[in-house]
């Protein structure tokens, strides 16, 4: 049975490429909210309205999917807004799930880049057929026809059937609010794509007379009404009050629940209904006991849903208390058990994460898709003030048929042809190979495979290579066997001695060394890592020596040295910059780098033991 009031339609892409902007002017145009409303949820000038985290305004990329609902005439349609970086990929999976059909949108200068072909490959996985938007068109440097075959080669690269390839084309900008299906015509708004809503994605399918079956895609918490599952309905019908049996993914174990309320989606927010059948996306509360992938199903007849399957993390990471002699001066220390409580809510819907216990009680590894996924949770940690250190990211080796297997990431930098050199050379001494290579009337398009550990602290000696020209996107290849190992970090760090105030005199002797990391005055605490030294050793240093005073005055004591600004770290740099011996203390106002052993014997002990 054809559920034809009803279309839902998720927007995939890679990162930047527009979704979120062009969701927003969907709703603008959408005739349901006053404009006023709307300006207000966006939240400034540059804010999108859909993007309401504060991590996703600040960094201005999406991080969790988003469910809306707008009606064209008398069709209900759920949006689903989805991230466009990699590391958030499981995000893409379970929105997947809920679709029938998906826009595609590409931007019409860059083109198909590695995300594009990672939802484009689980779209096709689902069965659904895109509709593909050339996004951007108003960019100068857009190339619309190289695209547009460039989609067309990336469709037949994924194995796409004849009928794929004949995909519907729209072309927009979503910044200017326009669409249209002919570039000789000028767009003047998004009809033809809202448009293509109705006429080009397919309405869902479900008998709605059958058995009970409703798949938790999503999870949402409320202080009001606890636990919320949401989900689509494959089957049958939910109203209030009705007795359910709730069937975990993993096991099949059934129990009895009873759904105390059923909302759907209208607009940016839900509102309860009394009743929903097959094809409605709700949103249930009640379940408490509910986990994504679980199936809710008729009491009477309960039939379980196939298993969600998202793709394995590729990093892991440990996380454990803080135990720095500044702890508990900033924020909240974590105990181990608040740690773990704290780990194990974040797993509740955030499917794409692992945990599990070290040999130690205050440290846990956590594993995911990669530093930006894991450093997301770090950061809504520090935001809700507690203190915690973290290792060393690494990526998880796998053994298969017998082989030591690694995670290979398929790499694209886009860099202006004066700068390929040096590009060449930093991928290639980190084991990585090029497989594409195209040059264009501004920059130069390079594609390359490259293990995991290769791109750990890539960015930022990639950004220093090229002068921040370079364009850098990277998505999970395949699994290989593990190449040799890569050389770490060259230059060897500072550690402090003393628990105390950096000084300007101490500062001043050392700055001739290396890079500081601390200014004048700053608490250092000792095993700090207060300077990157200019060899490949470490050095204990002491940065809190004051300058003795006398009555006598020293020939030149009137020159002055200027102290340079220290080298600051943002959260992403400070996890790529340590070695495995070293830390990250993150407190909610505080980064700093430290070794794991604080005091210098313990440090010298253990490189005997390893010697």
């Amino acid at each position: 049975m054809l559920r034809s009031d009803i279309r839902n339609v998720a927007i995939i892409a890679h990162v930047d490429h527009g979704k979120t902007t062009m969701v927003d002017q969907m709703l603008r145009q959408s005739g349901l909210f006053r404009t006023e409303e709307l300006d207000k949820l966006q939240g400034g000038q540059h804010g999108l309205i859909v993007d309401s985290n504060d991590q996703e305004r600040e960094r201005g990329i999406t991080i969790l999917a988003k469910n809306i609902a707008i009606r064209l005439g008398d069709v209900k349609v759920n949006l689903m807004d989805t991230p466009g970086h990699a590391d958030f990929g499981g995000e893409v999976e379970r929105t997947l799930q809920m679709a029938d059909g998906v826009f595609l949108l590409v931007d019409a200068a860059e083109g198909p880049l590695p995300q594009t072909r990672f939802v484009l490959r689980k779209a096709f996985a689902r069965g659904l057929k895109p509709v593909v938007v050339i996004n951007k068109i108003d960019r100068p440097d857009a190339r619309i026809p190289d695209v547009h075959n460039m989609i067309f080669d990336l469709f037949l690269e994924l194995g796409a059937s004849d009928a794929d390839l004949e995909f519907p084309l729209i072309y927009s900008s979503g910044k200017q609010g326009i669409a249209t299906l002919d570039l000789n015509e000028p767009g003047k708004n998004l009809k033809p794509l809202l448009d293509a809503i109705l006429t080009k994605v397919p309405p869902p399918v479900g008998d709605v007379d059958g058995p009970l079956q409703m798949q938790v895609l999503n999870l949402e918490y409320s202080d009001f009404v606890g636990r919320i599952a949401i989900g689509k309905i494959y089957r049958g019908k939910v109203k209030k009050g009705q007795r359910i049996k709730l069937i975990k993914m993993k096991g099949g174990k059934m129990t009895d629940d009873t759904v105390v309320q059923v909302f759907e989606f209208d607009r940016l927010g839900k509102k309860e209904a009394d009743e929903l059948g097959a094809g409605d996306i709700v949103a249930l509360v009640g379940l408490d006991d509910a986990d994504i992938g679980d199936t809710v199903a008729d009491f009477d007849n309960p039939e379980q849903l196939p298993e969600i399957h998202i793709d394995e993390p590729t990093m892991d990471m440990v996380f454990r208390i803080n135990d720095s002699p500044f702890t508990g001066q900033d924020g909240k220390p974590l105990t181990s058990r608040e740690l773990k409580d704290r780990l194990d809510k974040e797993l509740q819907r955030n499917v794409a994460l692992r945990v599990r216990p070290t040999e130690g009680a205050d440290s846990y590894i956590v594993s995911g898709r990669g530093i930006l996924h894991l450093s997301v949770l770090i950061e809504s940690m520090r935001r809700e003030g507690s203190e915690l250190s973290v290792g060393k990211p690494r990526v998880i080796i796998k053994e298969i048929d017998g082989v030591k297997m690694e995670p290979v990431e398929y790499l694209v930098v886009d860099v202006p042809a004066s700068h390929v050199g040096p590009v060449m050379a930093l991928v290639l001494e980190r084991q990585g190979q090029c497989t594409k290579m195209e040059g264009g009337a501004e920059l130069t398009h390079l594609e390359f495979t490259i293990p995991a550990r290769g791109l750990i602290g890539m960015k930022t000696r990639m950004m220093t290579a090229t002068s921040g020209m370079a364009i850098m996107t990277h998505n999970f290849h395949e699994y290989q066997p593990v190449k040799p190992s890569l050389d770490g970090r060259a230059n060897g760090v500072m550690i402090s001695l003393e628990t105390a105030k950096a000084t300007a005199y101490a500062i001043e002797g050392l700055q001739e060394r290396g890079i500081l990391f601390v200014e004048h005055m700053e608490p250092v605490y000792e095993g700090q890592v207060v300077a990157e030294h200019c060899r490949d050793n470490d050095l204990t240093v002491n940065v809190t020596r004051e300058k003795k005073l006398t009555n006598m005055r020293a020939s030149g004591s009137e020159i002055k040295t200027v102290i340079k600004p220290p080298r600051t770290f943002e959260l992403e740099s400070a996890l790529e910059y340590i070695e495995e011996d070293e830390l990250v203390e993150i407190t909610p106002n505080h980064i700093r780098l430290r070794k794991w052993a604080l005091k210098e014997a313990d440090r010298k002990k253990s490189n005997r033991n390893k010697g």
